[in-house]
């Protein structure tokens, strides 16, 4: 009887131990916001973001322009052309980006979030208050719901991301659970973070994947109020919006009204705006902001010009070979064209001297790997993934051809003419033909405005001198998103947008898989494990130091690859806008932004 009670005893201490040790293990910390790297910059508590004025008055209508048209409302899924007003403005995600920090999310519909030090899960706790604007509450369901049909019907970057998650639970109306091992993603947890989140009970999942013109239900500080296709879309600001005083919302969102009127073409869209019919311009022709500008408007102080600093990494903008066209799968053929662009004609004739040249698909920032050579943790990872990188790329010797400005370089026709005879191209007479065929070399370049078909007509000129016939085809809106996602193209301009922390994008954009996924901005086809190893490592990577080597990494194999003809890029952000609105002092990292700005009351 004694062994019996010392062994029951025994046995409910181990039981006992055992479940202190379960429910410690379980006790994760709670946080208010996930940062990529490190910790995030705000601490928990703070007021408001650093870049948004929380006395800002609320009140007024702006209205904003886009150039095109839409025939869809849903920008989450591959079919149709649709603005963005509804993810900024209808719908919100569990967590919001901050601008002034290279990766940070904090709370929004989420107020906290239990997460382990291994990122191999995450629970959101949802805030009870949150309601979407027909009244119902905001719950876990509609989290799952969401997450569903981003995984199987969103586009290609939600289909790839969202189906690393292992499992999704949930623990009550508002704490959902979801398992992320063997993902081996850090990056993961703040993409489900931004997860915009539908109304379950008013989404129908049978034509979730279809274009629609029906204004959705969200639980954002706007509804859509007004939907023309094509013309206009206004929204209205909820007066019974939920999250009015939240930490992330306080001085955001401050017109009553924001109306968004749509232009076919680039010069009836600037030609309405010195029109005065409509309130705020960002400028992207530097040579419409040199010579442009000049109206009645800006001297009689009705509108203001103002040029901010930006302090992202520049991107790459380029032309973009297609390589899935057997005319470009030569990169030797690549290399050679990108002899013909010269870039200090462009910039000075063109574009009055006011562009950088882009010389990495990251410029600007610590993250390019031109002109510094590659280190031993980069060497090391290069060698482990097997990719390909030219020797004066790996020293950091590389820049873009340098031309001599005179729209005409011998030399660099030269150098063009001798990679394509090593590629099997002869020059007979004026026509570029392939040596076994007598084939022309001839190709189409795609372009959807004016200023990109004059950029392009220059640089289908240069190709002329060596006997390449480039046609330049400019189509509408429409067709050119269509022929783009189902990559019907040979060439075609892109800007491929950098941020200081590259991370699930990189498979969208350089993915084996991507490459053949219609929608996807794998324009260039590219397809190569060493490619998917390499943004694996900068996944994976836990301290900056080995995120750098990464991004460097993959920065050289592209550059080795030559699948772009580098163009050039801004340094500054150039606006244009109506003298009665405000912004505040402090301009975020990635600079401004139209939600922070307000209009001075009268």
């Amino acid at each position: 009887m004694g062994r019996w009670l010392i062994r029951n005893l025994l046995f409910s201490a181990a039981l006992a131990f055992m479940t202190v040790g379960a429910a410690a293990q379980e006790a994760l910390p709670v946080r208010h916001g996930i940062a990529m790297h490190g910790e995030p910059a705000l601490a928990p508590g703070f007021e408001h973001l650093p870049y948004a004025d929380p006395q800002a008055p609320k009140g007024g209508r702006i209205t904003l322009a886009l150039q095109g048209t839409f025939d869809s409302l849903n920008p989450f899924i591959v079919l149709g052309v649709a603005p963005d007003v509804v993810p900024r403005y209808v719908l919100q995600p569990l967590m919001m980006r901050s601008a002034d920090e290279p990766f940070t999310i904090y709370g929004l519909l989420a107020r906290s979030v239990e997460m382990p030090e291994d990122r191999s899960s995450i629970t959101f706790h949802l805030d009870p208050r949150a309601r979407f604007s027909d009244g119902h509450p905001l719950t876990a369901e509609d989290v799952r719901f969401t997450f569903e049909m981003l995984k199987k019907n969103g586009k290609p970057f939600h289909r790839s991301s969202f189906g690393q998650v292992k499992a999704v639970d949930i623990i009550d109306p508002h704490r959902i659970r979801f398992d992320l091992s063997g993902s081996n993603d850090r990056e993961l947890p703040l993409l489900i973070g931004m997860m915009a989140v539908f109304p379950a009970h008013a989404t129908d999942p049978e034509r979730f994947d279809k274009t629609t013109l029906t204004p959705p239900i969200g639980s954002g500080p706007y509804i859509l109020t007004e939907v023309k296709p094509g013309e206009r879309v206004v929204l209205t600001r909820r007066k019974d919006y939920w999250g009015e005083d939240l930490p992330i919302t306080r001085g955001l969102y401050n017109f009553e009204e924001i109306r968004y009127d749509f232009y076919r073409d680039a010069n009836t869209l600037f030609e309405a705006f010195k029109a005065g019919l409509y309130d705020f311009r960002i400028e992207g022709d530097p040579g419409q902001w040199a010579t442009g500008y000049d109206i009645p408007a800006v001297k009689s102080g009705r509108v203001l010009l103002e040029t901010i600093e930006t302090r992202l990494p520049k991107g790459m903008n380029a032309f973009v070979f297609n390589t899935r066209k057997p005319l470009f799968g030569d990169v030797r053929v690549r290399e050679a064209l990108s002899y013909l662009f010269d870039f200090d004609w462009v910039n000075r004739n063109l574009y009055f001297g006011q562009l950088t040249r882009s010389n990495s698909y990251f410029s600007g920032s610590d993250l390019a790997s031109t002109g510094r050579p590659a280190d031993a943790r980069e060497r090391a990872l290069l060698a482990e993934t097997q990719s390909s990188v030219r020797g004066d790329i790996l020293e950091g010797r590389w820049e873009p051809p340098a031309s001599d400005g005179s729209g005409r370089d011998r030399d660099m026709a030269r150098k063009a003419l001798a990679l394509l005879s090593d590629s099997g191209w002869v020059l007979e007479g004026d026509i570029l033909r392939k040596k076994e065929t007598g084939e022309p070399f001839t190709f189409e370049m795609l372009v959807n405005s004016r200023q990109q078909e004059r950029l392009a007509l220059n640089f289908s000129q240069s190709l002329s001198r060596i006997g390449i016939q480039a046609r330049v085809r400019l189509v509408d809106d429409v067709q050119y998103w269509r022929r783009l996602a189902r990559f019907d193209f040979d060439m075609v301009q892109w800007l491929w947008a950098a941020s200081l922390s590259p991370g699930n994008e990189q498979r969208n954009r350089w993915g084996s898989a991507a490459a053949q996924r219609s929608g996807s901005h794998n324009h260039a086809g590219v397809a190569s494990a060493a490619f998917d190893r390499l943004i694996d490592a900068l996944l994976e990577a836990k301290g900056r130091p080995d995120f750098v080597s990464a991004v460097r990494a993959l920065d050289r194999t592209l550059l080795s690859g030559f699948y772009v003809v580098p163009l050039f890029s801004m340094q500054d952000q150039w606006l244009a806008y109506s003298s009665d609105l405000r912004r505040p002092e402090t301009v975020p990292l990635m600079g401004t932004n139209i939600d922070t700005w307000w209009k001075q009351p009268r």
